[in-house]
């Protein structure tokens, strides 16, 4: 008969897996790393025979953004219920960051800029892909996150195929002034919002602007003039690390942009205002050292990482306003 394993030979065991499971943790919460969208246009247009033409940029790294949210190290995290992927908070918030971008051009293809006017047919394979990725982004059973993030793709594909094909009622992307400011317009209130929380993390009293601007201009229930804001403290790194994903996501996109709407920038001489907004969300990519997200105060000893980040946030919105009044122009 076999002697039973000691308390302490469990023991050693026990405290074993538990380092191999904060390995792997750390391992799995590598950010990604940026990628460049004209190497990937020419890249995948060899590998599929495919033209570029207006949208293929743009369709493209919308795939690969997706793609990059299931594929990267431990895949997609966000609805896992096993170790040590449900311990983990960081990785997490930095998926649902980059989704929430991804959501958002997903549905402005669909409604705008696969469509010439509003009287325009939805394309039939954007109707489908749009709300797969929709789902419940911790849904980890019938159906799956994943799964349904990995059909969105796959029509994407189908997508993106029908860009190139020159026959008649196949795929078309529109690269006009009115359809890039719309989906710029979305964009600016995600950034705007992401920057007004993460400067919530010092805490401060601000006054409510909920109605400025319009003297009629009424709300359902009251609020008070004065708003305390204070983000909780085990909300700092999650709200860090959603700003990071989006702001990864929407780097990338951006970029497309350049690419497929290149004549429309000139045309408007914005093409330096985009590449200006590249640069502040380029800025918020840069590794952190500190093993935890600081929250010192404004001008305190320690560092505040969120209001870091509130920074080039605030600064590529103001700079996607002023882009959006430059394709408002004549």
């Amino acid at each position: 008969m076999k002697p039973a394993l000691s308390p302490k030979w469990l023991s050693l065991s026990f405290i074993l897996f538990i380092i191999l499971l904060w390995l792997v943790a750390v391992y799995w919460s590598f950010e990604p790393e940026r990628f460049d969208v004209e190497t990937l246009v020419t890249e995948q247009s060899h590998q599929y025979n495919e033209k570029v033409v207006p949208g293929y940029a743009v369709t493209s790294t919308l795939i690969k953004v997706s793609e990059t949210l299931l594929d990267k190290p431990g895949g997609y995290l966000s609805n896992d219920v096993l170790p040590p992927s449900v311990f983990m908070d960081n990785m997490p918030s930095w998926e649902y960051g980059a989704l929430e971008m991804v959501r958002d051009l997903a549905l402005a293809m669909r409604k705008d800029l696969s469509r010439s006017q509003s009287q325009s047919l939805e394309n039939p394979q954007l109707v489908l892909a749009q709300p797969k990725f929709n789902i419940d982004h911790r849904s980890w059973l019938l159906p799956s996150a994943e799964s349904q993030y990995r059909e969105g793709v796959k029509i994407l594909y189908q997508y993106r195929a029908s860009l190139s094909d020159s026959r008649p009622g196949s795929g078309q992307f529109y690269t006009r002034a009115d359809n890039l400011r719309d989906w710029l317009k979305q964009a600016e209130k995600r950034m705007g919002s992401l920057s007004q929380r993460l400067s919530a993390s010092v805490g401060r009293e601000a006054l409510n602007t909920d109605l400025a601007g319009d003297k009629h201009a009424r709300q359902s229930t009251p609020t008070s003039l004065q708003l305390a804001e204070k983000t909780s403290w085990w909300q700092l790194d999650n709200n860090f690390y959603e700003a990071r994903g989006a702001s990864w996501a929407l780097l990338h996109f951006l970029k497309a942009v350049e690419v497929d709407f290149g004549d429309v920038l000139d045309d408007k001489n914005a093409r330096v205002s985009l590449q200006q907004i590249i640069r502040e969300l380029d800025a918020t990519q840069e590794p952190v050292w500190s093993p935890i997200i600081l929250n010192g105060s404004g001008f305190g000893m320690l560092a505040n990482h969120s209001l870091v980040m509130a920074n080039y946030i605030s600064r590529a919105n103001a700079a996607l306003i002023e882009l959006t009044e430059l394709l408002n122009q004549g």
